[in-house]
């Protein structure tokens, strides 16, 4: 069988960081970005920074959709605000057999892309942390593994890189539970600019997630997802604090370059399927529209009704 090519539409901290993974390994790769990054990185290389090594890394980037062209697998690492434009943009550039995987925060994006294009997304969940520290540059703060359904495609693409990625018949308790983590954290970190270890070293802090998670239990049991009980959780939670001890949320990194956020798709979501459903929110609510608040400001749209 030939060997896969991938390609990372959206080459922001994840996907340059699972990308730089990817093509260090030496499977053909092209990454979609923004033209800052893309021009760094035609020129240099990708710099990917982790603790056990640096290194530019030799890889094929462009600002054009169309690029994707002739790939087997896609990774659409973009925003979740983005999820359907994306796809409909990608949509007219997909092979037969190309994989789309949603490498997206989120419970949901697979079934947007699926209502928008008709094209049978496949979800991942994805537990890394990155930053951009500049142009072409990404530097890996913690973890960097993935959880799919069982595709031997992907799963070889990955353990070949030297990527975790553990398989799951219940995917969709694995994207609750990566939610879960993101509430916990995301808010918090940029409403305070905290690193995830004093958040988890907070005893008020604590407290709020323990009962954040509580909500968010709720919702996801009352939609139909078993997952793990509140306290369960409440401990992976603090493992993964400390695991990610230097790590801000993607939230707070979007707040201080003043670029929108996924709040919508994570607390947001929680409080709308809440409303939806008769389940109180108090936490996620009240962050939720703490973040929309700070977004605004950062922007300085004082005025957003974006809600």
């Amino acid at each position: 069988m030939p060997a896969e090519h991938v390609a990372v539409v959206g080459a922001g901290a994840v996907g340059c960081y699972f990308g730089g993974m990817l093509a260090r390994a030496g499977t053909p790769l092209t990454l979609i970005g923004r033209a800052h990054h893309v021009d760094a990185i035609n020129r240099d290389g990708l710099f990917l920074e982790r603790s056990d090594f640096q290194a530019h890394i030799k890889v094929q980037a462009d600002t054009r959709i169309e690029a994707v062209r002739g790939a087997t697998i896609i990774l659409l690492s973009v925003k979740t605000t983005d999820t359907e434009t994306a796809a409909q943009t990608l949509a007219a550039h997909l092979g037969r057999d190309t994989l789309l995987v949603s490498f997206q925060n989120g419970v949901d994006n697979a079934e947007r892309i699926q209502r928008v294009t008709g094209i049978k997304a496949v979800p991942a969940v994805v537990y890394v942390a990155a930053a951009m520290t500049g142009p072409g540059r990404v530097k890996h703060n913690g973890r960097g593994d993935i959880v799919i359904g069982r595709l031997p495609r992907l799963e070889n693409v990955f353990e070949n890189a030297g990527i975790s990625c553990r398989v799951s018949d219940n995917i969709a308790a694995e994207l609750w539970t990566k939610l879960v983590m993101n509430c916990a954290y995301n808010a918090i970190s940029a409403l305070t600019r905290s690193h995830y270890l004093a958040i988890k070293e907070n005893p008020l802090a604590r407290t709020l997630m323990e009962e954040l998670i509580r909500e968010v239990v709720a919702v996801a049991s009352t939609s139909g997802i078993s997952i793990a009980s509140p306290e369960e959780l409440f401990e992976a939670a603090l493992k993964l604090g400390a695991a990610m001890s230097t790590a801000t949320s993607s939230t707070e990194q979007d707040i201080a370059r003043g670029r929108p956020t996924e709040i919508d798709s994570l607390n947001g979501y929680v409080a709308r399927r809440g409303r939806e459903l008769g389940i109180p929110t108090p936490i996620n609510t009240a962050l939720h529209a703490l973040v929309k608040l700070l977004e605004a400001q950062a922007r300085g749209d004082y005025m957003s009704q974006n809600a």
